[in-house]
């Protein structure tokens, strides 16, 4: 790699540092040659170079790109130390939280599991838009009442917590600052824009002692809604008084097409004639000719990229809501007409299926005293959390009337009473004694799709959905790690004793995992999600409003909200421009005919 003037200087430079640029500027590979020549001048025995950023996804390419570093050794590499904020703050919270008065014993509160132990205050309240500001305020602070409560009393830290507990013990404990300052002396922060106050506190206490590298782009900020401020930088500036060196509009993802520079003028509105490497197709609006229109387009990048003979190629399918990435999901399991099936990972919010796995994975284990009931709660667990942090009233409702249900029918049958007939008990019953006659095998595989199937095709419709919901996730494709787990628990105890443990332990091994392989083939996901990432090629699809007599009647699953012009479009802006940048090829963007897109009007 030639270095340009400005990556020149920042490998010259010492102290606090400051390097901006755009999508594909470079920022992460020069970040990991200044990293290599801090290891090599710099360090101490025993020292390291900390990288952090926000996702996995993230953090696995940027262990891919150095793992390819020609320029640096092997020494240098294992010197340089890869993590997301979430994993470095639970080691330190794991090792340290007793200094503020957590339980020695701590463990992670999933958000599938948070959502269940925040389920009671949120059935109090009616939906968010439906709060009034102080119902909100008051909503807000009964959560954060639990969450601490949970964490003081029961060891049970949930993600929010992370950084105030870090904060706290980094603010409080001057031995505690340096003893991180001397293992990792120098901290690079990868898209250091979108950091939250809370991680914001963390990173400007770390400095005191460490020597900070910050990388950011301001206009890849898309995170305004949990918490990232378009100060930042500017907070940074003043706090470390940093060397500031920027890269520029040199784009190296996608060298030799113009998508960087129309996801430049997707920020101004004004756009050039044509753009090498980008095609905007106005589309049908109907969902059918649109989705199909999708297809088609999918079909054609997999061809290409088949043709051209491109290993480990990549597609991302970007849309603009999580509704839309499991209906999109959907129809490239089963699409319109004669068109063959698309094979697919979807990046869908995980809280449901993570629930179900947890259900499955209970009923692989023995069947003894209290099982039944055990069973019914994860079953009410998943009623509960399955909508996240915004719980659907019927679902809390259904939760609700299955833990009182089976009250009665627990007690019925102790009383040596017959249940009533048109309990939900009656039929959750028979698809649970289904599955206890299952005969296992001890192959994770096999054993796990036999009760998924129990519960997707058994006459209960309330485990048909959970067992629907664990398609979502395949589960023993989570490694080999997991599948070794359960086998060796059939093999030492003759069944899967502890299958609920080991799942759940794998779901947590999963927020933290660094070894996050890069995406490949097809890939389904909203666009706040491409953060960080890349792909060969990158299909933007947006759904068509629904017309009625001429007129729009419903404008949902738009890039902008109600596909308005409204005066406040630069979140918007620079969410667009990040999934269109994403691409290294090519990047196709779908939108209606009829009511296209208002970020691919000219000014």
């Amino acid at each position: 790699m030639e270095l340009t003037d400005e990556q020149k200087a920042i490998l010259a430079a010492s102290g606090p540092l400051l390097i901006t640029g755009g999508p594909g500027a470079g920022k992460t590979t020069i970040a990991i040659l200044k990293a290599g020549n801090i290891t090599a001048k710099l360090l101490r025995p025993g020292q390291l170079v900390l990288f952090l950023s926000f996702a996995r996804a993230t953090v696995g390419r940027v262990i891919e790109a150095i793992d390819e570093e020609k320029g640096l050794t092997a020494d240098q590499k294992k010197r340089i130390e890869v993590d997301t904020y979430h994993a470095r703050f639970w080691k330190i919270i794991k090792t340290h939280g007793y200094l503020i008065g957590l339980p020695r014993r701590l463990t992670l509160l999933t958000p599938p599991n948070e959502s269940i132990a925040l389920a009671a205050i949120r059935s109090g309240f009616p939906r968010d838009n439906k709060l009034s500001d102080d119902e909100k305020k008051k909503k807000a602070a009964a959560e954060d009442a639990e969450r601490m409560r949970l964490a003081r009393e029961e060891g049970r830290v949930c993600f929010d917590l992370f950084a105030p507990f870090v904060y706290e013990l980094l603010r409080r404990s001057d031995k505690l600052r340096k003893l991180v300052a001397a293992r990792y002396p120098f901290i690079i922060l990868d898209e250091f824009q979108d950091t939250n106050p809370g991680q914001w506190d963390v990173v400007r206490t770390m400095g005191l002692n460490s020597t900070l590298i910050a990388l950011a782009d301001p206009e890849q900020r898309i995170f305004d809604f949990i918490g990232a401020d378009p100060e930042r930088l500017n907070h940074f500036r003043q706090a470390f008084k940093p060397k500031e060196i920027p890269l520029g509009a040199t784009n190296h993802r996608s060298k030799g097409t113009d998508i960087a520079t129309f996801g430049n003028d997707v920020l101004t509105g004004k756009f050039g004639k044509s753009y090498q490497g980008v095609q905007v197709i106005y589309g049908p609006a109907p969902d059918p000719q649109a989705l199909a229109g999708l297809v088609g387009q999918v079909l054609q990048a997999r061809k290409r990229l088949i043709a051209a003979k491109k290993r480990g190629w990549s597609i991302a399918v970007l849309v603009p809501t999580k509704a839309m990435t499991r209906h999109v999901s959907e129809v490239f399991q089963s699409p319109l007409g004669a068109m063959p099936a698309i094979p697919h990972t979807a990046a869908v919010d995980m809280d449901a299926a993570v629930l179900a796995a947890e259900v499955i994975s209970f009923l692989l284990q023995p069947k003894e005293a209290g099982h039944f009931k055990e069973f019914v709660k994860l079953v009410c667990g998943f009623y509960r959390g399955r909508g996240g942090d915004a719980p659907a009233v019927t679902s809390l409702k259904v939760a609700e009337s299955i833990r009182a249900a089976c009250d009665k029918y627990l007690a019925a049958l102790a009383a040596g009473k017959q249940p009533h007939k048109s309990s939900v008990m009656i039929k959750l019953r028979v698809v649970y004694d289904e599955v206890s006659a299952l005969p296992l095998t001890g192959d994770p595989d096999e054993d796990w799709r036999k009760v998924r199937g129990v519960l997707e095709h058994g006459v209960c419709p309330r485990l048909k959905e959970i067992g629907s919901e664990a398609r979502n996730i395949r589960l023993l494709d989570r490694g080999t790690v997991l599948r070794q787990a359960l086998a060796l628990d059939w093999r030492t105890h003759g069944c899967y004793r502890n299958a609920l443990d080991i799942t759940e332990t794998a779901f947590v091994r999963e927020h933290f995992a660094s070894a996050h392989k890069p995406e490949s083939g097809v890939v389904v996901m909203n666009m706040h999600k491409a953060k960080g990432k890349q792909f060969d090629e990158v299909i933007i699809f947006e759904r068509g409003p629904r017309v009625s007599k001429g007129r729009i009647i419903v404008n949902l699953d738009r890039i902008v909200w109600n596909n308005e012009a409204t005066d406040d479009l630069g979140q918007a802006r620079q969410a667009f421009r990040v999934s269109i940048t994403r691409a290294r090829m090519r990047t196709t963007i779908l939108t209606p005919k009829i009511d296209p897109c208002v970020l691919l009007r000219r000014q």
